[in-house]
């Protein structure tokens, strides 16, 4: 495989691996990371890829790189679940002041409709522009502009509730 061939795969599938393993994990870090152990292995090996093959390899080594990582995650939590208590840290108050508002955040983007959702990840999480993305989706751009201005409300909406909630917790109210 050339370095052109695989910089043309890189391009036409990286977005697609990275939110499939998104959506498969909820982590937009590890996504982005297993993605690219992907696309390393394949450039690492400089495998020959036939052209109707190449989507399907991708996507199933994806899956195999997700699967080994929730199975090394599970290794680690095992093992840490074994040792006594008093090696044990806990958690800081802001780290799980974090964990709380990235998890509402996620199952508020998780219960966005598909349209906004798409919309939403290709512009915060690809960097796309209103109009990359309305030619990506063949839509206008006051459609996109629609779609996101509802996803963002939908975000805030939710968002505020634990914000304002936090802010009691902290002010001790």
């Amino acid at each position: 495989m050339t370095k052109e061939e695989f910089q043309a795969c890189f391009d036409k599938y990286f977005d697609a691996i990275r939110n499939y393993l998104y959506y498969r994990s909820g982590d937009t870090e590890l996504a982005t990371d297993l993605a690219q152990d992907v696309f390393m292995k394949i450039w690492e090996k400089k495998m020959v890829l036939e052209n109707g093959r190449i989507k399907g390899l991708l996507y199933k080594m994806a899956s195999d790189n997700f699967i080994s990582h929730i199975r090394k995650v599970k290794v680690k939590n095992d093992y840490l679940q074994s040792m006594p208590l008093a090696f044990k840290t806990e958690p800081s108050e802001s780290s799980m002041d974090y964990d709380v508002l990235k998890s509402r955040y996620e199952k508020i983007l998780s219960a966005l409709p598909e349209k906004q959702r798409v919309v939403f990840l290709m512009s915060r999480m690809n960097g796309l522009t209103y109009q990359e993305i309305a030619e990506r989706l063949t839509i206008s751009v006051k459609a996109v502009e629609k779609r996101m201005r509802n996803a963002l409300g939908q975000l805030r909406t939710g968002l505020q509730v634990s914000i304002l909630l936090l802010c009691f917790y902290f002010l001790g109210l």
